[in-house]
């Protein structure tokens, strides 16, 4: 009877052993919750005054305190640590606040963050600059980019799109108004498509004008026709829908100067630059215009094209560089976007200010899409594995950076979608003559 339940023991033991390793591989969130999170906060709270003065992130103390203590106790005061708040436990890991000793600042932490990491036994420590005095500590307690898990409540609002997780478990969100363009660069199946396809579908139910140019025939962006008010399915298409666009830029600029040229006694809040500051009623819908595979758009073969191209190139660079006011914004995405496309390539990506890079197949790839901005990301983005679609290095002209990566989406959800949010596409009689229904199908 003492064998079977030593067995028992053993064996149930055992089972536990591999049901955590199990759930650490295939759940790690749920693993997170019942096993790691426990046991990283009896960590940081066991060893935070320890390991912050292993990591040389302690002070001496006041003087007078040490002159205080060493009176009443005969014993020296030890090095003040950073004060530390309240643990509060996430999802994906932990955050705690610190109220830094007087002479540290947050880049004091961020250089121990590996130290930090190993020491409290979590995947990963970012640093993030509250306020003067008060940075917070974000524990991620797993890869969260392994296995990506949007959180629920993720709508960024209007024209605030969320895209993919980042690596301290953020939410990325495509902000229009703080980012009006986009350049999104990757090689074949580096998931730049599923980014885009992420992207058309949180828009879709916005209202919100999508117009696309795919000159592969259709094959990216045919399936989300019934939510798009405009498609061009190669370059003489687009030749033709671009001039629209830009007539309808204009038409927005003059409505807007129609605006600023109202009666002196109209109160100054009545005054825009943009389409944002007039009347609900009269201001126009955003338009997105989505262009796959830009370097299709250059290339050409006789004089004839050439000068197609020169046309199409030139409104590109009007609308991205007076689009914004307009409420026009551009997601050009493409394998290289370099000089070598022609001339005006560069001066265009000069206006995209935000980058996604995803994996590349040379490091000049990467550097026309980083090496201008953020060139610490170009390494990083050189780094992505194969295995790993979806990965990519997100950086805009502030010279940040982070990795992130998309969720995956079905193209069968994604065009579900699409067809349940047709009715929601707004109205705009210009676009009506290249609305993908008004043409055969492909």
């Amino acid at each position: 009877m003492t064998d079977l339940v030593t067995v028992a023991e053993l064996g149930g033991a055992l089972a536990a052993l591999g049901g955590a390793a199990y759930a650490r591989r295939s759940h790690p969130s749920a693993y997170w919750s019942a096993v790691g999170l426990p046991v990283s906060v009896v960590r940081l709270m066991a060893s935070y005054s320890s390991t912050m003065d292993a990591c040389g992130l302690t002070v001496a103390p006041p003087r007078w305190r040490a002159l205080a203590v060493k009176a009443a106790t005969r014993r020296d005061v030890r090095p003040v640590p950073p004060r530390r708040g309240l643990i509060r436990p996430t999802s994906t890991g932990l955050r705690v606040r610190l109220r830094l000793a007087p002479g540290q600042e947050p880049a004091d932490l961020a250089a121990s963050v590996e130290r930090l990491r190993h020491a409290w036994g979590v995947h990963a420590v970012y640093v993030r600059d509250v306020k003067p005095g008060i940075v917070e500590l974000r524990l991620v307690g797993f890869d969260v980019l392994r296995k990506v898990r949007m959180p629920r409540q993720a709508d960024g609002g209007h024209l605030r799109v969320p895209v993919a997780l980042r690596e301290d478990a953020t939410v990325v969100l495509r902000d229009y108004i703080a980012v009006p363009h986009e350049l999104v660069l990757g090689a074949t199946l580096s998931g730049k498509s599923m980014y885009l396809r992420n992207l058309l579908v949180g828009l879709a139910a916005k209202p919100v004008v999508l117009v696309g140019i795919d000159c592969k025939r259709g094959v990216e962006l045919a399936p989300f026709a019934p939510r798009l008010s405009a498609l061009a399915t190669d370059p003489d298409q687009a030749a033709d829908l671009l001039p629209v666009l830009v007539k309808e830029m204009e038409d927005r600029y003059d409505l807007i100067k129609a605006r600023q040229g109202i009666a002196p006694g109209t109160l100054d809040e009545l005054i825009t630059s943009d389409i944002w500051g007039l009347p609900d009623s009269e201001r126009p819908a955003p338009i997105v215009l989505f262009i796959d595979e830009v370097a299709e758009l250059f290339l050409v073969a006789t004089r004839k094209e050439e000068e197609r191209r020169d046309e199409m190139v030139t409104q590109l660079i009007r609308l991205a560089q007076l689009g914004r006011a307009a409420g026009i914004y551009l997601e050009v995405c493409g394998q290289r976007f370099g000089a070598e496309l022609g001339k005006g390539a560069t001066m265009l990506r000069a206006q995209l200010t935000g980058r996604i890079c995803h994996r590349v197949n040379d490091e000049a790839s990467a550097k026309m899409a980083l090496g201008d901005i953020a060139p610490e990301a170009v390494h990083a983005a050189c780094a992505i594995a194969a295995e790993l679609p979806g990965l990519a290095v997100a950086g805009d002209t502030s010279g940040g950076w982070s990795r992130i990566r998309t969720p995956y989406l079905s193209l069968a959800d994604a065009a579900v979608t699409c067809r349940e949010t047709a009715h929601l596409a707004p109205d705009v009689p210009a676009l009506s003559a290249f609305a993908p229904h008004a043409r055969p199908s492909l």
